[in-house]
């Protein structure tokens, strides 16, 4: 079960989402995707929030408020953060959540820590929280499924931009052998690379 939550202080609205237990994160954790981040309070038991973004966006096109949004969520589902003040919440990307055999479950370290950033929350803000438990919703999803099918658009994708690249290249090729024969068919007809029988040396309208 995984429970979804939209912010809808940006246009279009983004989804929030979180799994139902510590198991759940595992799956979302073994199955996420690329364009996820990760959300969690530092060094505190919670919940694990996702945030989807746009492929070839970063944590840098996190809206202000998008990034409110999530953390006050991480907070409000953490038994022990929900009532401290002044918490910090570590986000990244998916990619850089590490996970080894050793680990507990529900557990994840990280690959490169200088990609993991922190937004500090002063204190729980009611006002957010209430917005976004209004629109949760819970759905089964079938976490591997939905990777397999996001990795195999990805891959119709680049195939069709290979197969526009190779047409691109190919009219390319095309028109600089044109241009190259024109340039060659005019240095031709230039006069000083025109001869005749009188430049030859050859007067004469009689052949032997």
């Amino acid at each position: 079960m995984v429970f979804y939550f939209t912010s809808n202080v940006v246009q279009p609205p983004v989804t929030l989402f979180m799994g139902l237990d510590k198991y759940e994160n595992e799956d979302l954790i073994r199955w996420g995707w690329p364009e996820d981040v990760w959300f969690h309070v530092n060094k505190v038991s919670s919940a694990h929030v996702y945030l989807r973004l746009e492929p070839g966006q970063t944590l840098d096109d996190i809206p202000s408020a998008v990034l409110e949004d999530a953390c006050q969520l991480v907070k409000a589902n953490s038994i022990n953060g929900n009532k401290m003040n002044n918490i910090d919440i570590v986000y990244t990307m998916w990619d850089n959540l590490k996970k080894t055999a050793a680990m507990e479950v529900g557990q994840v370290a990280f690959h490169r820590d200088k990609e993991v950033r922190m937004f500090r929350v002063e204190k729980r803000s009611n006002e957010i929280v209430n917005r976004l438990n209004k629109t949760k919703r819970e759905e089964t999803v079938d976490f591997r499924a939905e990777r397999e099918k996001r990795d195999a658009l990805e891959r119709a994708d680049k195939k069709r931009l290979a197969r526009e690249q190779r047409e691109l290249e190919k009219e390319d090729l095309k028109r600089r052998q044109e241009e190259a024969e024109l340039k060659s068919y005019n240095s031709l007809m230039k006069p000083e690379n025109m001869t005749s029988n009188y430049d030859a040396g050859n007067d004469s309208d009689e052949f032997m």
